[in-house]
């Protein structure tokens, strides 16, 4: 009997894995106020980080990217929850995402890409071990940089593999070596609509 108990309760400790397929089927379309990523066959389950109280951030990065692009400086193109595989069994959708010409025309041919440049919006929902488990499937997948922003202690870290900084308000945030041009200050970053 008492092993029965012990079964059990190693059999609930365990997180059950489903397929790619089954996750595509019953996670994707779902629209609630939870992203949804396939680790491994796990299903991790958050809170969207941007929420309409941060909206703003993703306002500010996205003008000031257009501003690049239309002064020629910056190409490709930047976009939101972008469902992504970084890894073969690792399914991952970044608050933020940068993908070059050249990517932009391998994916509409049905290719997967691995984008270059990633930024996370960090709140304090966000929950640490998760971070760094995707911090490291980006390095892992070979993105160059990644940019987490903190909007809690408006502070910027920008990774480049497993070398980071942290940049405070006073300071700029660059893209390089992806893209040069895309160095922002990081006031500017946070800087709320009048």
């Amino acid at each position: 009997m008492q092993t029965q108990v012990v079964q059990k309760k190693a059999e609930q400790a365990e997180p059950k894995r489903i397929t790619w397929e089954e996750f595509e089927r019953r996670y994707l379309s779902r629209e609630d106020k939870f992203k949804y990523e396939w680790v491994n066959g796990l299903v991790e389950k958050t809170e969207r980080t941007m929420n309409q109280y941060q909206f703003f951030i993703w306002t500010n990065l996205h003008r000031f990217f257009e501003d690049l692009r239309r002064a020629g400086k910056i190409s490709g193109d930047i976009s939101t929850e972008v469902d992504t595989f970084f890894l073969p069994k690792v399914h991952r959708r970044p608050d933020i995402v940068w993908f070059s010409d050249e990517q932009l025309v391998r994916m509409a041919k049905g290719e997967n890409q691995v984008p270059e440049f990633v930024i996370e919006v960090v709140s304090n929902r966000d929950n640490v071990k998760k971070l760094t488990l995707k911090m490291r499937n980006y390095r892992d997948a070979g993105v160059k940089v990644v940019w987490q922003i903190h909007p809690d202690t408006e502070e910027v870290i920008v990774s480049h593999g497993k070398n980071s900084v942290t940049y405070t308000i006073d300071e700029t945030c660059s893209a390089a070596p992806v893209l040069p041009a895309f160095a922002m200050k990081v006031s500017d970053i946070f800087k709320k609509p009048a």
